[in-house]
């Protein structure tokens, strides 16, 4: 009997406990989308990125004429001068191979840039989230954009305005 109860006292503890949470959602490209220093840093990062771009793609574009060239030429060259001009060729095509690692590697310059650039604007956002969830009495708040797994969800429970608001972006 004691067993019984004591489930019985224990179950109903949980269900109180379950329906005591509260919980929201936040969508944080909305929220993203609207705070003009993340714009901007975007912005930085897409100017930086086609810079970069356009210099690899010349230095692949000088590989290729070396190689067209090597090619028209290869006829008329000593072994020595075949091999040189080969060797000559590879080490572009490294330099080359070598320049996109060094920016669009994984911890490549973009990946720093980005990371000192966006870094202070998500601990703001995240500061903020953790604000309203403290002033409204949220246990959990869920991110609505990068949650695979939420179908639905009601906008009531939506506090992305209110985190705006929060970071001074009334919407």
């Amino acid at each position: 009997m004691k067993k019984i109860l004591l489930t019985l006292i224990i179950a109903l503890a949980g269900v109180a406990a379950a329906q005591a949470q509260k919980f929201a959602l936040v969508d944080m490209d909305y929220i993203l989308r609207n705070v003009p220093a993340y714009e901007m840093a975007n912005e930085q990062l897409q100017q930086i990125s086609l810079r970069w771009e356009k210099e690899i793609s010349e230095l692949s574009k000088e590989a290729e004429t070396m190689y067209k060239n090597y090619q028209s030429e290869r006829v008329f060259l000593t072994d020595d001068q075949k091999k040189r001009r080969e060797e000559e060729i590879v080490a572009k095509e490294k330099e080359v191979t070598d320049l996109k690692y060094k920016y669009f590697g994984p911890e490549g310059e973009l990946f720093k840039r980005r990371q000192s650039l966006m870094k202070p604007i998500q601990e703001e956002v995240y500061a903020a989230i953790k604000k309203v969830s403290e002033e409204k009495g949220y246990q959990v708040i869920f991110d609505r954009a990068s949650s695979q797994s939420i179908v639905f969800a009601s906008p009531r429970i939506d506090v992305s305005n209110e985190v705006l608001a929060k970071l001074g972006y009334s919407k």
